[in-house]
């Protein structure tokens, strides 16, 4: 068997016009030409005209068609269809996203096409097919075309060399600045915002007048961009910085509105951050109310319409509005961040990243290359018309020759070449007499003629001038600014401001709003706010508050912001320190959370005292005053307690049988004052105590009899000293007010003097507290959880000796175990409250009652008192800071 012969190689170098090349090279050089295509051809605008060649040949495409703003709409069908055939070598599917791009309000600032039918929505809607839409151009766009037969731009063949199509448009409007442009091509992206053309029509004068303009002086009337869609712009520094570079960020913010709806708050959305889905907006809004991470939303609305956008979020009662709009800046696109990268095609076709000056000094040199072609173009037909007219008028001169010489020519040829040797024609002038009928020649008026030579002579005068002097250029260009200015200006929609924003922190999405917190004696902690407590008239008899377990009763309460720290002192002598808003926000009938979820707590500690305090507090360097319940003072600097954490420092040593009670925030100059449970109390200036180290015990600050315990220990400043009273309430709910000038000033250490007159009717006494404004009122609250709150003013001012009158009425066992003075500015007086003058009011009636009534007939006439109820939580069993960083602890 014969064996075949193996076939020979092919040599590839011989077939047709194949190139043999190495594969990384061949790679390298075709991702080069791609590259270079998709930039300069596909992705980037121009710096001059400000279009990529896909919206270019689109304007070309309806200029061609006659689309101006005032024609009648054509199918898009048509338009991409021409477009695709004449320039783009690209479909039709490729060029109708382009053009429905061109003609949404709010993707560009100003629209350079007017849709017909429905060109998609800001919602995400697609639009219809472009067999449906119609479409031309807006007049704005007819300005980008402006003046482009009057050779003012290059032209170049298309891509299948059947027409020539313009490498440029003349832009009589800067339409870079104005619409902006986003891109992506190959290694790099541009990212240009909208700008609003007032402003940048006065920036472009200013440079006209003067090209050295700095930034900032730019920058006075290009404030910053200006989306289609409005909203809010912030960092001013930033914004400048990305006008400075070319490249950067500007926090773009939408328009929300807080509106009062009955008890309930809403928030209403009427612009959103640009080029934000408004639909996914909402449905993102309601995807977090339902994880719960947005609290306090109850429904959220799309009520837009064709007159503007309108998202309503339903807020439940007793929401924190500015937490929850907060919220929706840090977890939604409400609030995004726009990258600024100006990266445009020069004139050479070359990627370059533009600043703001930059940009609009391109634009300047481009409309001045226009202008000068413009003028040179018209310069030229007015010397080719002045020319025919210098021709007509020496045939007028000549008429009868002129008629009489083309009649006997034999031909056209003839007749020409007649005029030409007869009366020193140019070829061109005897062409446009042998154009005329005879008829016409014969009719032409000498005046008219000679009077256009002359305006001919003018025009090519002034051209002359304007190429001759590049001042008149620019003054062209200014007269042309003004004009576009006047037409088409409108008002800036996305407002900047002044501030400067930075990363939301914790506090960024809480509202500073003053809290009541509550802390029990089984170390269960909660919070509520103040503006809950509606007030009441003397001798109500509240409502319940904390709900508690068998055998708990609530040991604590103070007053303190949402932003504020909070220490926790126990009976170990050690303290804490944790955030108010960590606390859980508890409704009235709440018991809390254990404080053992918040702090290190040993097994068989307690908290026994509690103190808030504020950033400013912090920085001052105030002292922080101890006080036990056995008469133990003891100051030391608040700078020992600023690395406090969850897991504690060691604050005192206490001795054995002993609490601390009461922790206050003084400023090194206070008085202090102090009060038994038996009626005594002593005054004594802060100088009495020296400052003492974190672990120390302290020293005694009132002598105490057997079986007596200090129960209230207050501070004030001593220029308060006159306007301020004590306020004291016994266990039985007698209480009175005595002006603290009736207590002389004495030395630590000693036994004090007779503050309340006490009998088994009035009962020992309860609580304390200084007060420096009858616009404050007073929180009174019961160990069987009663809570009322009542203006002072309506609490009689009497003597020292005095036993006071009722201020609540106590069911058969139950006793009073604060009160807490509120200072009128720490909280919001709600609706139905009494109004100062009608609190003020109220005192008066009811003093005079008291001087002419029994306690018997008080007590029934309370009855009959109007008692406004609460509209939130209360709270039982408590002691309660008059300022924010003071507390008061209840005594066993």
């Amino acid at each position: 068997m014969k064996r075949e012969k193996e076939p020979k190689p092919i040599d590839y170098r011989n077939i047709g016009n194949l190139q043999i090349r190495l594969i990384e090279e061949e790679m390298q050089r075709s991702y080069l030409d791609y590259a270079m295509s998709v930039i300069a051809s596909r992705a980037l605008p121009d710096v001059r005209d400000g279009l990529k060649p896909s919206q270019r040949r689109i304007l070309v495409a309806m200029h061609d068609l006659g689309l101006t703003h005032r024609a009648k709409h054509r199918k898009c069908a048509k338009i991409a269809g021409d477009t695709s055939g004449n320039y783009h070598p690209h479909g039709e599917q490729v060029i109708y996203p382009t053009l429905v791009h061109m003609a949404q309000d709010f993707s560009l600032r100003y629209p350079l096409v007017d849709g017909q039918g429905n060109f998609g929505s800001i919602d995400g809607d697609p639009p219809a097919q472009m067999r449906y839409t119609e479409a031309r151009m807006t007049a704005i766009a007819e300005e980008m075309l402006a003046d482009i037969d009057k050779e003012t731009v290059d032209f170049q063949p298309n891509y299948d060399n059947t027409r020539s199509e313009p490498k440029v448009l003349p832009a009589k409007i800067p339409q870079l600045i104005l619409n902006g442009s986003m891109g992506i091509a190959v290694g790099m992206a541009t990212n240009i915002p909208p700008h609003n053309l007032s402003e940048v029509c006065d920036a472009l004068i200013l440079l006209c007048d003067k090209p050295e303009a700095e930034l900032l002086e730019i920058m006075q009337f290009i404030k910053g961009p200006d989306f289609p869609t409005g909203g809010i712009i912030f960092n001013p520094d930033e914004i400048k910085n990305a006008y400075g570079l070319g490249k950067g960020r500007i926090v773009i913010r939408g328009r929300a509105e807080i509106e009062e709806k009955g008890r309930t708050q809403r928030i209403i959305i009427s612009e959103i951050p640009f080029l934000v889905n408004k639909a996914q907006l909402v449905q993102k809004i309601a995807e977090l109310v339902k994880e719960r991470k947005i609290e306090g939303i109850s429904d959220v609305r799309d009520e837009s319409d064709r007159h503007g956008i309108r998202v309503v979020i339903e807020l439940k009662a007793n929401a924190y509005v500015h937490k929850i709009l907060n919220s929706l800046y840090e977890h939604t696109p409400l609030q995004t961040i726009f990258y600024v990268n100006m990266l445009a095609l020069t004139k050479e076709l070359e990627p370059r990243v533009f600043t703001l000056k930059d940009l609009l000094l391109a634009y300047l040199e481009h409309r001045r290359e226009v202008i000068v072609r413009r003028t040179s173009f018209l310069l030229k037909k007015a010397r080719e018309r002045l020319h025919i007219l210098e021709g007509l008028k020496t045939a007028l001169d000549n008429i009868d020759e002129v008629i009489e010489g083309i009649r006997n020519s034999e031909n056209r040829e003839a007749a020409k070449q007649f005029l030409i040797s007869n009366f020193k024609l140019s070829s061109l002038q005897a062409e446009a007499i042998l154009e005329m009928r005879l008829s016409a020649l014969a009719r032409l008026e000498r005046e008219k003629v000679e009077e256009e030579i002359a305006n001919k002579k003018t025009e090519i005068a002034n051209y002359e001038k304007i190429l001759a002097d590049p001042s008149e250029v620019t003054k062209i260009i200014k007269e042309e600014i003004l004009e576009i200015k006047n037409k088409y200006k409108d008002e800036r929609r996305t407002e900047v401001r002044a501030e400067t924003l930075q990363k939301f922190a914790a506090e960024d999405l809480i509202p500073d709003e003053e809290m009541v917190i509550v802390v029990t004696e089984k170390n269960y902690i909660k919070r509520t706010p103040l503006n809950s407590f509606r007030q009441q008239a003397r001798g109500g008899k509240g409502v319940i508050g904390i709900s508690t377990k068998a055998e708990d009763r609530v040991d604590e309460v103070l007053i303190a912001s949402t932003h504020d720290d909070i220490l926790f002192f126990s009976n170990f002598g050690r303290v804490f320190r944790t955030k108010v808003y960590e606390i859980p926000l508890g409704l009235r009938q709440a018991k809390g959370q254990a404080l053992v979820n918040f702090i290190n707590l040993a097994p068989e500690e307690k908290i026994t005292a509690v103190v808030a305090l504020d950033k400013r507090t912090l920085e001052r360097g105030h002292y922080l005053l101890m006080a036990s319940k056995k008469g133990i003072f003891k100051k030391t600097e608040i700078l020992a307690f600023q690395n406090c954490k969850r897991r504690g420092l060691i604050a005192l040593k206490l001795k054995a049988g002993d609490l601390l009670r009461w922790v206050k925030v003084t400023e090194g100059g206070d008085w202090l004052f102090a009060a038994s449970n038996k009626g005594q109390a002593i005054l004594f200036p802060e100088s009495e105590l020296r400052p003492l180290g974190r672990s120390a015990s302290g020293v005694r600050g009132m002598k105490l009899e057997e079986g007596e315990v200090l129960v209230a220990v207050d501070t004030l400043p001593a220029s308060l000293q006159k306007e301020s009273d004590v306020l004291v309430i016994t266990e039985k709910g007698y209480g009175k007010r005595t002006p603290l000038s009736m207590f002389r000033l004495q030395r630590r250490d000693g036994r004090g003097i007779k503050l309340i007159g006490l009998n088994e009717k009035t009962g020992l006494v309860a609580d304390m507290q200084i007060t420096t404004s009858d616009s404050d009122s007073c929180l009174i609250t019961t160990f069987l959880g009663q809570t009322i709150r009542i203006p002072v003013a309506n609490i009689r001012r009497l003597s020292r000796q005095a036993r006071g009158v009722r201020l609540i009425k106590l069911e058969e066992g139950n006793k009073i175990a604060s009160v807490a003075v509120l200072k009128k500015e720490q909280f919001l007086q709600p609706k139905g409250s009494l109004s100062t003058k009608e609190e003020t009011k109220t005192s008066l009636a009811q003093t005079k009652k008291e001087e002419t009534q029994t306690s018997a007939s008080d007590s029934l006439n309370s009855k009959k008192e109007k008692t406004l109820t609460e509209k939130g939580p209360g709270f039982s069993g408590v002691k309660i800071h008059r300022y924010r960083e003071d507390v008061i602890i209840e005594e066993d």
